[in-house]
């Protein structure tokens, strides 16, 4: 077998960007534009950010955006689905990992990840938030690279074989 090579916190990090770029934005404005502008409130969070920006905190945290569950809801659903359907696509990898030749593997076998590991690291990302980010931070201190997420559903993250080989 081929020496692997895991992925670290920052080219993750970098991909989880480009990814919230090209898949979780693209799927907000649909959302936003199909809630006829009811899923956040965009007007309390900008006169929000400008009583930040006038120091101001305490007025900014006064009063919050107003949010629709319903159409949240429908939101995680959607990234959901649309992050399932490109790991099984493109074998581990969102558009953010591609381009940046890394992908998801079952950390015993190094093979694809079935449909369970998929739903259990989607949910393993709530743990990791509610946790200080620190399922994240975790990925940097590690010698194997895998977070809380990873943890629980026996995932890695690896650089793809032709990539471990040149670097």
């Amino acid at each position: 077998m081929d020496e692997v090579r895991y992925a670290g916190f920052w080219i993750r990090f970098t991909a989880s960007f480009l990814d919230t770029l090209f898949l979780a934005l693209p799927i907000a404005i649909v959302i936003y534009y199909l809630s006829d502008g009811n899923w956040f409130d965009f007007a309390q969070y900008q006169q929000n950010m400008q009583y930040a920006m006038s120091g101001n905190a305490s007025k900014a945290f006064s009063t919050q955006p107003q949010m629709s569950i319903k159409w949240e809801l429908l939101f995680e659903v959607s990234v959901l689905i649309v992050t399932m359907i490109f790991w099984r696509r493109w074998r581990g990898a969102t558009p953010g990992k591609r381009l940046v030749h890394i992908k998801i593997v079952d950390a015993k076998t190094f093979e694809d990840i079935n449909n369970k590991q998929a739903i259990t690291r989607s949910f393993g990302y709530i743990a990791s938030i509610f946790s200080f980010l620190m399922g994240f931070i975790m990925v940097a201190f590690r010698k194997d690279k895998r977070g809380l997420h990873d943890l629980l559903a026996s995932t890695a993250v690896i650089y793809e074989k032709d990539q471990s080989s040149s670097q």
